[in-house]
């Protein structure tokens, strides 16, 4: 089907992959010279690898890269010109300490045997790095670990974020230190925080006993619930995915969700990546896609939501480029590849769940949006070309949008004129508030590692040595080299 380039999960070594189709799925296969011939499952469905790959869009990347020539990707990672894609999300680990020692996690300060925790002033330079980035700044922060509300002073770095002008400011949190104190959602929604990232594997104990090796689904049903009443009301679920674990669970996540969507606004499905080596038998076991995700939502939600109501995250470029056609300044564009992630809008009425491609044709507004944007010739004059472009989609909406099937108690047809005028802000804030977005975002492994995927990453890690490194590549490959050259010895008391 086409050739990529890989790494060998032993020696790290770039090496030629290609990525076929076989008995209805999408392979990845790979020769090392010295450690011989490596497989696995790309996407679990050619159909929709096919249907997602069709939205690919190329992104101009960044006009200050870190190296001003290419580097040897993915080992000089920082950004350097290949790269095709600005910083969509950009996460800040700010400590590697952690109140959980969970089997399925990236960083333990426990077992590496040192304290990665960056000061104050090397945050403040990697928040000032990231709004330097060029030609569009950064605008969403994620700070991760470990867990992040390990630190005492991690609600001083969240309204250093905000003295930034970052539009979305998130915490990726076990929820514990949130269940365990109201006045703490309060002091983190008085500081600027927009988004709880909430580690969420279940409705259950079981899945928590597997991942975590005990069961907080309470505490999590607790955390959510002091989000509540601290008014921070954008909670986003977060569950790590495997096969026979929590997989048989991934409707009953969505209606909890919906069930509490003055809350909770959204679920980020993250189908498990495998850190270390890994046997081909547990891969094989354990091993998800996006398409399986789906696939299991549509059966786990009797055809409520069906697996064609997702669509890739660069689905939405266009509407970047009709927000951007009329402005002097750039904003963000989704230029991530189309096999990283997936995503939809579910609007919640009265407990029902309305997927918004009922009443909208998406893709039929999509292509029309991308036409008001590049028709230049057709719009003489800034002012009047953005009040023209506007005065079109109106009229046009009819043609994409069924009011007869759209939730009555919502007016669908100004919360989007408002979204496409403004892009960002008030508008978008008003959409989310009738909505439940359902995304998944598949990271990589050493072993389906996708090096053109690597250079349309659009979620990075900022680093102390001034560098932004994409999400996949820093949790394979740098993620040590970073934390060992900024780390203290782990001092255990006895």
């Amino acid at each position: 089907m086409k050739s990529t380039k890989s790494l060998c999960p032993e020696c790290l070594d770039v090496i030629d992959a290609s990525i076929f189709e076989e008995n209805g799925n999408v392979m990845l296969e790979k020769k090392c010279r010295k450690h011989g011939s490596f497989r696995d499952i790309y996407w679990s469905s050619a159909t929709q690898f096919k249907r997602f790959e069709k939205y690919l869009h190329n992104g101009e990347g960044v006009q200050n890269p870190y190296s001003s020539t290419n580097g040897n990707c993915p080992m000089s990672c920082g950004l350097c010109p290949s790269h095709k894609t600005t910083t969509i999300l950009a996460n800040i680990d700010v400590t590697n300490r952690c109140n959980q020692s969970c089997p399925v996690c990236f960083a333990n300060a426990s077992s590496s045997g040192y304290l990665y925790e960056p000061s104050l002033e090397q945050i403040w330079e990697m928040m000032m790095m990231l709004r330097a980035e060029k030609p569009v700044p950064c605008p969403a922060i994620q700070f991760a670990g470990g867990e992040p509300t390990m630190r005492e002073d991690i609600v001083e770095i969240i309204r250093m974020a905000g003295y930034f002008g970052f539009t979305q400011i998130q915490i990726a949190t076990n929820g514990i230190k949130l269940a365990n104190s109201q006045k703490f959602c309060r002091e983190l929604a008085a500081a600027g925080l927009h988004t709880v990232y909430l580690q969420f594997d279940g409705v259950t104990g079981e899945p928590y006993k597997i991942n975590r090796g005990y069961n907080t689904l309470p505490l999590k049903l607790k955390a959510i619930e002091n989000c509540r009443a601290a008014e921070l009301t954008s909670v986003c679920l977060v569950p790590t995915l495997a096969k026979g674990v929590n997989d048989h669970q991934v409707g009953e996540i969505i209606r909890f969700a919906a069930n509490n969507i003055d809350t909770v606004k959204g679920i980020n499905f993250q189908p498990i990546s495998f850190a270390g080596r890994v046997n081909k038998k547990e891969r094989i076991e354990k091993r998800i896609t996006i398409p399986l995700l789906v696939s299991l939502i549509e059966e786990q939600t009797g055809g409520t939501i069906t697996a064609d109501d997702f669509y890739p995250v660069p689905f939405i470029v266009p509407i970047s480029h009709f927000v951007n056609a009329d402005d002097n300044t750039q904003n963000v564009e989704f230029t991530v590849h189309p096999h990283c992630g997936t995503g939809t809008y579910i609007y919640v009425e009265n407990g029902k769940m309305i997927p918004i491609t009922r009443f909208i044709d998406v893709e039929g507004l999509i292509e029309h949006i991308q036409e008001l944007s590049s028709n230049d010739d057709e719009w003489m004059g800034k002012s009047i070309s953005k009040i023209k472009r506007i005065g079109s989609l109106v009229s046009s909406l009819p043609k994409y949008i069924d009011l007869s099937k759209a939730p009555a108690s919502v007016d669908v047809k100004k919360l989007f004129i408002d979204v496409l005028k403004d892009g960002t802000g008030d508008a978008v804030k008003e959409f989310h508030r009738h909505t439940l977005f359902i995304g998944a975002m598949h990271f990589m492994d050493l072993y389906n590692i996708d090096l053109e995927r690597i250079q349309r990453c659009g979620v990075h890690y900022a680093t102390p040595d001034g560098r932004i490194i994409p999400f996949c590549t820093y949790n394979t490959i740098h993620r040590a080299e970073v934390e060992r050259k900024f780390s203290t010895p782990l001092i255990i008391a006895r």
